[in-house]
């Protein structure tokens, strides 16, 4: 009957049918696959043997061995009985050595996730001591928790949830000297970068609770929260109504169905709820209250009430829905030592309260210091290299007490100290120097003497710009020696330590023996020999009173910009500008205007109040330079904020932008080699923001005319105004606006701009720096030009004509090579700022030495290859 009355055709409506069954499954299947994807997960039991897993009968959670996660450690299982006991709870892995041992976590979805992390911790009576013992969890640099075991048969569980900053977290133990610590399990779960955001700290949990009559985890909760039924007692009756329940609109925290759907009310109308835990005075609580109605109510029930802690008003007054509600508190509030939360029926409500879950944590803003990320790859690459058996676990620089052993650091930025010393010596190291070392970059002493190292001295040693000492004695290194080491060692740059062999090392300053030189002839007589030496004394005393005079002012001027670094009102920048009287510039969101602070020059943005950008972004580019100090980044001097008049102050930039240098028809053309120069500078700025800031910064808008020069030409970047810090889910994606200037813009941004999208921008702005072409000439991009016209073969054609051919045609082809690099179409194939900053320094290197290619000799340009990561 039902397809008699359709107007369909019965073929027809069966196809239908079937398409609705086949989605249907489908739409189950991916709720199956869904809940028990682990991906985002890491299980571990500790001390069970190397390369064993299993799953756990009771939860479907993958086990893995923790013998790839930490280096050192023994395996030992509890002696009491295991019935009833998970299997991760009968073996742990004990340290008797070493103050400190971590284990290393490398979650595939790596940093800026937000990610639950669980240990565990029950003794068992291992060692059949029975002791009580007490030690420390650190997470990465950061203290966690106390571990205080006072019964061996009770387990310890501490969790936290936290967004991290670096791709690898380490989990370490500490010896405080009473007793030696262990470990069970660990665990790490990847939740939604949406849930519990509303805080900007570290959640360490205190009680996560429901009213249920058992545990509940995974795979009812996708993430693996552990869910303990709450006790009640005969006041109260649960009620389960998983048909009515459902999950709200913003659900973020996505409560699993089988807790919200339970409760408790209470028999009396009049029997308020009371919940209680214990704490300490120092606690910021933050707490999750999940609420959803149970009940189908009559016409004439009402439900309502308000929510208090300790007796200080916290929500309410409150109705619950069918479908969830959660409640939490943005601001932490202050703790007892017994606290107590409070559920009271409003006068118009004749239905006790209710809720269904609570989750109460304690909020800590860790400080995540850590060392820069490019040197601790470098480091631990080292280690990996040589197959060191050191002690380097956890973080190489922090906390300090931990430093690893053979390293001195530089702590001048908490957020990213730098490895400024290596001792590696009689380390029983074998094969060539690791071209890891290179990406020390800040790294001022390098001993690797008494090893068995062979092969050829790398040059890339003298391009580290910060090394004064390198001591390769004792080890078999071939002939020659790079002749770029060579020639830094004899200016007296670098004390260079290695045998003396054969005639080709003679003349050389091995082993300081330059310092030690004594002429036995004269081959002046002395009467010339001292009015040569009176005039260059003369000579020198008047370059050197110059130029100390030059950057004594300019020390000043910096010392005056570092103090005032501070508010204005718009009276005193009316004051500073002279009443706004020179312009020197328009940028994205302003007029730029010369003014004067106690004699200094300095250049006042005003932001125009029709600006596209608006007030949002003027706040974001004040808080970011107010925190940002690098050579090659506009200095901040001050700011105005009156009303509706907003301005920023930067120190002036006697040269204006690279723009009109470039294409605003300057009688001054800028040379070759200062054109390298202030790419360098330039890209060593873009460098600082990436990998020296944390969080990092993309800068958004990197373009010619953000790139201004001082007095002496120096580069450095401005604008801030479309900036932003990293906030979203991995270290190479941002989820912001797509913002920018045309020309310069990544065409593989898909709405998420990145560093490899300043990257790409960069490399518009290199070859603008090449060519002298606008970024859009005439509808031309300046891309598809470069890369057509050097197809040909002939660099010759692309190079400003200003020029007249004054160029290094060598350093040309590697210029050209790096700017194509950076703007790969995918942004995976680009560089990273410091692999630019590295390939610029050779350039300028070889520019200025003329020792980087012979002139004589051809250098092929392979388009293919001018897209892979690093050029050369």
């Amino acid at each position: 009957m039902l397809y008699e009355t359709s107007n369909m055709p019965l073929a027809v409506e069966m196809k239908m049918f079937r398409h609705f069954i086949l989605i249907l499954l489908l739409h189950v299947a991916r709720l199956v696959y869904a809940q028990n994807d682990q991906s985002g997960f890491i299980t571990i039991d500790c001390g069970i043997d190397k390369g064993a897993d299993y799953t756990g009968s009771a939860t479907g959670l993958n086990y893995v061995s923790d013998d790839g996660f930490i280096e050192s450690g023994e395996n030992y299982k509890v002696t009491l009985s295991t019935n009833g006991l998970a299997s991760y709870q009968t073996t742990l892995r004990s340290f008797p050595e070493n103050e400190r041992n971590c284990y290393t976590l490398r979650p595939q979805q790596g940093k800026n996730n937000r990610y639950l992390m669980r240990a565990r911790f029950l003794h068992g009576n291992y060692d059949s001591l029975g002791q009580n013992r007490q030690f420390d969890l650190y997470l990465g640099t950061d203290y966690w928790a106390t571990i205080n075991i006072t019964d061996p048969w009770s387990e310890h569980t501490r969790e936290i949830i936290h967004l991290t900053s670096s791709d690898d977290i380490s989990v370490c133990l500490i010896n405080t000297g009473h007793g030696n610590p262990f470990i069970s399990g660990l665990e790490l779960r990847l939740l939604d970068i949406d849930m519990y955001e509303g805080h900007s700290v570290s959640l360490f949990l205190v009680n996560r609770q429901y009213f249920g009559n058992k545990t509940v985890r995974y795979e009812d909760d996708m993430y693996d929260r552990i869910w303990y039924p709450l006790s009640m007692d005969t006041n109260y009756n649960t009620v389960i109504n998983s048909d009515l329940v459902s999950a709200g609109q913003s659900d973020d925290e996505k409560v699993p169905l089988t807790v919200v759907s339970n409760a408790a009310i209470a028999i009396s109308s009049t029997y308020n709820r009371v919940y209680k835990w214990s704490g300490d005075t120092a606690d910021n609580l933050i707490i999750y209250i999940h609420i959803a109605e149970v009940e189908i109510l009559k016409s004439n029930q009402t439900r309502e009430f308000n929510i208090f802690l300790n007796g200080v008003y916290l929500f309410g007054p409150i109705s619950p829905k069918t479908s969830l509600t959660t409640l939490t508190n943005k601001t932490p509030y202050t703790g007892s030592s017994s606290n107590r939360l409070q559920f009271n029926q409003t006068q118009n409500s004749n239905r006790p309260p209710i809720y269904n879950a609570i989750e109460i944590y304690t909020g800590k803003e860790l400080l995540q210091n850590q060392t820069e990320e490019t040197d601790a790859f470098a480091i631990r690459n080292t280690k990996s290299a040589y197959g060191l058996k050191r002690n380097w676990q956890g973080d190489p620089c922090f906390p300090q007490e931990f430093l690893w052993n053979g390293l001195n650091c530089s702590y001048r930025n908490p957020k990213a100290a730098r490895i400024i010393s290596l001792n590696l010596s009689s380390s029983g190291l074998s094969g060539e120097i690791v071209t890891a070392l290179a990406n020390l970059t800040m790294i001022e002493s390098l001993d690797l003497s008494y090893n068995n190292l062979t092969g050829a001295v790398p040059q890339f040693l003298a391009s580290l710009d910060n090394l004064k000492l390198l001591n390769l004695t004792g080890n078999n290194f071939a002939r020659p020696l790079p002749a770029e080491l060579l020639a830094k060692s004899k200016k007296g740059s670098l004390f260079l330590s290695i045998e003396v062999i054969g005639d080709q090392d003679k003349g050389y300053c091995l082993n300081g023996s330059c310092k030690n030189k004594k002429h036995t002839k004269v081959v002046i007589p002395v009467i010339v020999a001292i009015v040569v030496v009176f005039v260059l004394l003369i000579a020198f005393a008047i370059v050197w009173k110059y130029k100390w005079r030059k950057t004594k002012d300019l020390a000043i001027k910096d010392d005056v910009f570092k103090q005032r670094n501070q508010q204005y009102t718009y009276s005193e920048v009316q004051n500073i500008t002279n009443n706004f009287t020179t312009v020197i510039g328009k940028g994205g969101f302003g007029t730029v205007f010369h003014g004067s602070i106690e004699g200094n020059q300095v250049a006042v943005k005003i932001l125009s109040e029709s600006s596209a950008q608006g007030y949002k972004e003027f706040q974001s580019e004040v808080k970011l330079l107010m925190d940002v100090r690098h050579k090659n980044i506009t200095l901040l001097v001050g700011y105005c904020n009156d009303s509706n008049r907003k301005g920023i102050i930067y120190e002036y930039m006697a040269n204006g932008n690279l723009g009109q240098h470039l294409f605003d028809g300057y009688s001054d053309i800028l040379s070759w080699d200062r054109r390298l120069q202030i790419g360098c500078d330039a890209a060593e700025g873009l460098a600082y923001m990436h990998h020296g800031c944390r969080p990092p910064i993309v800068h958004r808008d990197v373009k010619s005319s953000n790139i201004l020069l001082n007095e002496g030409f120096q580069a450095k970047l401005a604008d801030f105004g479309l900036s932003r810090a990293f906030t979203a889910e991995d270290a190479t994606h941002v989820s912001t606006i797509v913002a920018g200037t045309y020309g310069y813009i990544d065409p593989d941004s898909t709405n998420r701009l990145t560093v490899k999208s300043d990257v790409y921008s960069f490399g518009v702005v290199l070859l603008e720096l090449i060519t002298s072409r606008r970024a859009i000439s005439k509808n031309i991009n300046i891309i598809d030009w470069v890369k057509s016209t050097v197809a040909e073969g002939h660099v010759e054609h692309i190079i400003d004509p200003k020029l007249q051919g004054n160029f290094n045609r060598d350093t040309a082809w590697k210029l050209v090579e790096l700017a194509i690099a950076c703007v790969s179409y995918a942004s995976i194939k680009r560089p990273t700022m410091n692999d630019v900053v590295l390939e610029l320094k050779n350039c300028l290197q070889a520019e200025q030495t003329h020792h980087c290619i012979p002139d004589n000799e051809s250098l092929p340009l392979n388009l293919e290859s001018m897209s892979d990561p690093m050029p050369r």
